[in-house]
C-alpha cells in the first residue's frame, strides 16, 4: 500500500543522530563526567549547552543590528556611536524577534574566557540568574549550581571548552537546527546512562515519531499531560516542518509532576523556539489539573507504566471517570480517561502504555475497557517490538482514541478497529536498546492512513501476522481483549513447492545424520572427561 509520506523520509535510522558529531561531541563530555553520576551531570551539560544556544542566538541578532545600524540604506541607520549603541543594547530589539536578552556578563565569550579560571562555577551561576531575571518566561528553570564545591572546576572549563566547539555562530548553522539536535542527541543518552530512571523523562524518539506520524497534528491544540522532557512537542513541531505547514497553527499545552524534568522540557521548549503553556509551575496531572477546561485536538503521551501510588483513593468520585472508577493500585486507566476527557469533539490521542492494559482483567479494568470499545473510540491498537525504552523490560504497545470515527472528512470507520502487530519489527542498536526505523514508521503509520481512508495514502488490506480490521462484534467474542495478536493472526509463509511426503522423507534422513553426529560429539566429550579424571 502506498504511503503519502514515503517520499519525505531518507532510508535511515531514526534517532536524529545525523549530523556526525553528536557521538564524539557525547564521548568527550562523558569522559569528564568522572565519578558524578548521570542523573546529576545531566544538568550541568544540558545547562551548559542550553547556555551556548541562548548566546549564540542572541549574538546572531547582535549582529544584525550593527549591520543595520551602520548601513545608510536601513531604516534602522543611526549615525551616532553612542544612539548606535544604545540600539545595540535595546532589549526590544531582541524581545521582538523572539531572541532571549542576554545580559552582557552571560555572553558565552566571556564565559569561555574565563574557563580555566576557579572562579568559573560562580561566573556561571551568576550568569544563569541574570538571564533569569531579564527574561521572566525562563524563572526558575536554570542550573544555578555550578559553584558546589563538589563540581570539579577544571573539569568545567574543559566542559565549557567543548560546548564552545559547536559551531552555531551562523545562520546556516542555526537553520539546521543544530543546538536542538544536540540538546535532545544528549537526553536519549542521559536516558541509556540513568536506565529506568532516564525512561521517566524520555521517550525514544522512534516512538515519538510513530506516534506524531500517525495522528498529524498539523492544526489546534495539542497536549500531553505527562510531557518528560517535551519530546513529543519537538516531534510535532518537527512533522509541520517536513510536511510544509505553520508552526503558528499549533497551541501546545503541557504539564509535568517532576521538577527537575519540568525544567528540561522549559529548556528543551525554548533551545527550539517553540511557545509552549506547561503551566506556571510543576504540578501532578491527576490532583492539580492546570489545564483543566482544555479540550485538545491531539494528544500524545508517554505516562509512567502501571503507576500504583498515583493517590486514586482521593479521586473516587473525579467527574473524569466516565466509564468506571480507576483501581487504586494502577494509573493506567486513569490516564486513559483523564485524556479522554480532555479531547475535543473530533479529537484523537496517541499515546503509550504496558501491554498489560490491552488485556487486563482485575481491579475493573476488562469493565473500563469494555465501556470505552462500546463507546467506539478505540481507532488503532498497536504492539510495539521489545527493548525500544531505556530501562523498562515490561513490554509496551500505542493506544490510539478517536472521539469521531465519522466526521467525514475520512471513510467511516464506526464500529471497527485497526490492529497493528509490529513486535518483529526494529532494529538493535547496542545489546540492550531497538529501535524502529524510518521505513518501519512509514509503513506502519502509512497502513493507519490508508484504513482510514485519507488521501493519497493508497488502498487498505489486511496483512495476515501484521494488520487487521476488526468489527467491536469481533472484540467482543475475545471479551473486549485489545491485544493485536488475537485479531492479526499468523503470517502467511510461502508455499516452496516441494510435496509434503517428499519433504517429511528429505527432513527425516536430515534429522538422523545429526543425531549420529551428536552421539560422535557426545562420546568425545566423555572420552576428554575420562582421561582428566573425571569420568
Amino acid at each position: 500500500m502506498a504511503s503519502r509520506t514515503g517520499n519525505n523520509h531518507s532510508k535511515q535510522k531514526s534517532n536524529g543522530a545525523n549530523l556526525g558529531f553528536e557521538e564524539k561531541l557525547w564521548q568527550a563530555a562523558d569522559k569528564m563526567r568522572s565519578n558524578m553520576d548521570a542523573a546529576e551531570y545531566k544538568h550541568v551539560v544540558l545547562g551548559l549547552i542550553f547556555l551556548k544556544y541562548i548566546s549564540d542566538a542572541f549574538q546572531e541578532r547582535h549582529q544584525q543590528l550593527e549591520l543595520m545600524t551602520a548601513d545608510p540604506s536601513s531604516e534602522y541607520f543611526v549615525k551616532e556611536p553612542k544612539a548606535r549603541y544604545e540600539v545595540l543594547e535595546d532589549r526590544d530589539e531582541y524581545k521582538s524577534e523572539n531572541v532571549f536578552w542576554v545580559p552582557k556578563e552571560a555572553r558565552w565569550p566571556s564565559l569561555q574566557a574565563n574557563a580555566k579560571q576557579p572562579t568559573i562555577g560562580k561566573l556561571i551561576d551568576d550568569a544563569m540568574v541574570a538571564i533569569e531575571r531579564d527574561n521572566p518566561s525562563l524563572k526558575g528553570v536554570l542550573s544555578k549550581d555550578y559553584a558546589r564545591p563538589t563540581l570539579d572546576k577544571q573539569r568545567l572549563g574543559e566542559l565549557i571548552d567543548l560546548v564552545g566547539t559547536i559551531g552555531l555562530g551562523d545562520k546556516e548553522s542555526r537553520s539546521k537546527d543544530v543546538l536542538g539536535r544536540v540538546y535532545e542527541y544528549f537526553l536519549g543518552k542521559f536516558a541509556s546512562a540513568e536506565g529506568k530512571k532516564g525512561g521517566e523523562f524520555y521517550t525514544p524518539r522512534c516512538v515519538v515519531r510513530l506516534l506524531v506520524e500517525m495522528i498529524e497534528p498539523f492544526k489546534g491544540r495539542v497536549y500531553d499531560p505527562c510531557c518528560g522532557s517535551s519530546g513529543m512537542f519537538v516531534q510535532s513541531e518537527e512533522f509541520i516542518r517536513q510536511h510544509g505547514g505553520r508552526i503558528g497553527d499549533i497551541s501546545v499545552y503541557g504539564q509535568e509532576s517532576n521538577p527537575t524534568t519540568w525544567r528540561l522540557a522549559k529548556m528543551n521548549l525554548a533551545i527550539r523556539g517553540i511557545e509552549a503553556n506547561l503551566g506556571p509551575y510543576h504540578a501532578d496531572s491527576f490532583h492539580n489539573d492546570l489545564h483543566k477546561d482544555l479540550k485538545a485536538d491531539f494528544i500524545l503521551a508517554n505516562p509512567p507504566f502501571n503507576m500504583s501510588d498515583w493517590g486514586g483513593e482521593r479521586l473516587r468520585k473525579d467527574v473524569r471517570w466516565k466509564y468506571g472508577v480507576p483501581p487504586i493500585g494502577n494509573a493506567n486507566y486513569a490516564w486513559i480517561q483523564h485524556m479522554i476527557h480532555h479531547l475535543s469533539p473530533t479529537g484523537i490521542t496517541g499515546f503509550v502504555l504496558a501491554n498489560g492494559s490491552m488485556s487486563s482483567n482485575q481491579s475493573g479494568e476488562s469493565e473500563i475497557r469494555k465501556n470505552i470499545i462500546e463507546a467506539d473510540i478505540v481507532d488503532c491498537m498497536i504492539a510495539l517490538p521489545p527493548q525500544l525504552f531505556y530501562g523498562a523490560a515490561i513490554p509496551a504497545c500505542l493506544w490510539f482514541l478517536a472521539r469521531d470515527k465519522s466526521n467525514g472528512k475520512f471513510r467511516d470507520r464506526r464500529r471497527q478497529t485497526l490492529f497493528i502487530d509490529a513486535r518483529k519489527m526494529g532494529y538493535l542498536v547496542d545489546r540492550v536498546h531497538r529501535e524502529l526505523s524510518d521505513e518501519e514508521i512509514v509503513h506502519i503509520a502509512g497502513t493507519y492512513h490508508a484504513w482510514r481512508g485519507e488521501a493519497g495514502a493508497g488502498e487498505y488490506q489486511d496483512v495476515p501476522g501484521f494488520c487487521n480490521s476488526t468489527t467491536t462484534e469481533a472484540i467482543t467474542t475475545h471479551g473486549y481483549v485489545l491485544t493485536p495478536g488475537r485479531y492479526v493472526g499468523a503470517e502467511e509463509i510461502e508455499d516452496d513447492g516441494e510435496p509434503f511426503n517428499e519433504k517429511m522423507a528429505r527432513l527425516t534422513v536430515k534429522l538422523d545424520e545429526q543425531f549420529r553426529e551428536s552421539a560422535k560429539l557426545e562420546a568425545a566429550i566423555r572420552s576428554n572427561l575420562k582421561e582428566l579424571g573425571y569420568g
